[in-house]
């Protein structure tokens, strides 16, 4: 496990999220949109959800960040996404990219492909499914949610083979969450495990969708730290599941109440908190 030291230098980044309040602008999945917005404001950070292709570059230009999820995909968002990406990554700004569903159709697979070659993208997060079918691994992909065996865990070493695996192709920071997250620098030397999180989780729509979103606020306030800044962001989600969890069976609810307390919980972590919360092992 990381030291306490390194730990809370890691858990830090929520407070400069907090007190820099990036503006991270999403192009996402519009059935979970207003959950990342306010997810976002949530952490401490600004959104703005432009995806009309007219507007997107000067949006990128103002923001600190940029995260691109294929949720609900279409052609005319994903013009608008390389064009973003694009935007971005000439400026040196961190682009996140959610390959949500790749592996459930040639198109999302191709899209998600398109966007690692058009835009420097720095960080990929997906299920295990996803990051397996963009290193060209045939998976069992139901349509955007993870496969059966994944989301029972299919194991920490295949999670550790694809992250490295895809990492090595694209030069992004990649990560797979799951029960054990995992996350990898973009020349697969350095490798964590997240244990932080919840099983009830994966039972709302937009808990995926929302991470990329924070990641892109961590991100955006440690260019220079992208491992530390995903890891840090998979702890604070993996953490505010965990205490909505609590709550939700204290008080003998349900996925709906968890979904507000999932909200409650994340804008009410500081660093503090974080620091002795996040559980962290470094696995390379």
């Amino acid at each position: 496990m990381f030291s306490p030291d390194e730990t809370k230098r890691i858990a830090e980044l929520s407070r400069a999220v907090r007190e820099q309040r990036p503006l991270v602008h999403c192009i996402t999945n519009y059935v979970t949109v207003n959950d990342c917005a306010n997810a976002l404001l949530a952490v401490g950070a600004a959104p703005v959800m432009a995806d009309d292709s007219e507007e997107v570059e000067e949006i990128a230009s103002l923001a600190q960040a940029v995260v691109l999820n294929i949720g609900t995909l279409n052609r005319r968002t994903l013009t608008s996404m390389v064009a973003a990406g694009q935007r971005a990554s000439a400026l040196g700004r961190s682009v996140v990219l959610d390959p949500v569903g790749a592996g459930a159709s040639r198109l999302r697979t191709d899209a998600a492909w398109t966007l690692l070659r058009e835009a420097k993208v720095s960080v990929v997060r997906g299920n295990l499914s996803e990051i397996k079918a963009l290193t060209g691994v045939s998976t069992a992909t139901r349509g955007v949610d993870a496969a059966e065996e994944d989301l029972r865990g299919a194991g920490l070493h295949d999670a550790i083979a694809a992250v490295k695996a895809l990492a090595q192709q694209t030069g992004a920071v990649v990560a797979v969450t799951g029960a054990t997250d995992v996350v990898t620098d973009g020349d697969a030397m350095y490798t964590v495990a997240v244990h932080n999180g919840h099983p009830m989780l994966p039972l709302i729509t937009g808990s995926g969708c929302m991470l990329s979103a924070i990641i892109g606020a961590f991100c955006a306030v440690a260019p220079e730290q992208l491992p530390d800044a995903v890891a840090a962001a998979l702890g604070m989600m993996g953490m505010a599941g965990e205490q909505a969890a609590a709550r939700t069976e204290r008080e003998h609810a349900g996925t709906g109440s968890f979904r507000v307390w999932l909200m409650d919980a994340l804008s009410q972590l500081d660093a503090a908190a974080l620091a002795g919360g996040l559980r962290l092992e470094r696995l390379a």
